[in-house]
């Protein structure tokens, strides 16, 4: 079967979705739009917890550009 013949899980997800009734649409819309944002939020817990993990293990360096400026001329 060649790839032009093949349908991707993408569009199989947007057919499916065009046989729902508007009402669902939204809905399922909806629940998508509540998932994405959580996993968002969830990404951001991670990656707080990794800085604060840093910071608590001293790999954290706090200044100015012009600090940073200096160092990376060093």
């Amino acid at each position: 079967m060649s790839k032009t013949t093949q349908t991707s899980q993408f569009q199989q997800a947007l057919e499916a979705v065009e046989v729902l009734s508007l009402e669902d649409q939204v809905m399922l819309l909806d629940i998508l739009q509540n998932r994405l944002r959580q996993q968002r939020r969830n990404e951001l817990l991670k990656e707080v917890a990794e800085v604060r993990q840093e910071y608590a293990e001293g790999n954290v360096k706090f200044g100015s550009v012009a600090d940073l400026m200096a160092e990376l001329d060093d």
